[in-house]
Parts: structure tokens; sequence; C-alpha cells
């Protein structure tokens, strides 16, 4: 899940310093792109901080065990639009891609890469 900080370095000192959440990533996944999650105690829901005007996705983020099966199974569902034609793979980040539901609604598949 998304949720819109006004300065990352803030927001991760109350999550992190305040709520106890760990750190999962924080990485530049390009130059102006920044990807911090974290993780609250007891659970295996990420949080991702994202600044105004971030040019990654403010959407909701699922799991899957597969980025690659997860997104030629929705190529094919009717309603769903890709907004990535590939999986994306960059260093220090799982394997994800960015849709929409039928509704409109933003979401973004991350591979889970732990097991």
């Amino acid at each position: 899940m998304a949720v819109p900080v006004a300065d990352q370095d803030a927001a991760l000192a109350f999550y992190t310093g305040v709520l106890g959440c760990a750190v999962r990533h924080d990485v530049e996944v390009w130059p102006g792109a920044r990807m911090v999650e974290v993780v609250p105690p007891g659970s295996d829901v990420g949080l991702v901080l994202l600044p105004p005007g971030s040019p990654l996705p403010m959407a909701v983020r699922l799991g899957t065990s597969d980025a690659g099966a997860a997104h030629a199974r929705l190529a094919d569902a009717e309603g769903v639009v890709l907004h990535n034609a590939e999986v994306l793979r960059w260093e220090g980040v799982p394997p994800m891609f960015h849709f929409a539901d039928p509704d409109g609604n933003d979401l973004v598949y991350l591979e889970d890469t732990a097991g």
C-alpha cells in the first residue's frame, strides 16, 4: 500500500522510530524516484512512503510469488489496463508491474523474493 508523505526522510524516521516498523526497501529506483517501504511489527504488509509528485504510482501494492505469471494472467483479463508492457526488474527492488483494475484503481504487483 502506498502512503502519501510530505518528506520521505521524516516519514521514515516516524514509521521506524515511533511505530517500530522495519525497513524492507530504501532504494533509488531511478534518479529522482526513491522507493521507501516499511513493514509494521508482526505484519507482512508493506507501506511504501511516497512524496507528492513521485514518478512511482500511488497505488495499492500486492504480493505475488511470480510477477511474470501474474503479468501474463492480467494481460488476458478483461478490463485490466497494464501500465507496464513487461515486468520491471530493477536492481535492489523486487520484480514488479503497475496496472489498473476495471474500476480504474491503481495497483502494483511486487514479487515476493524473500523465500
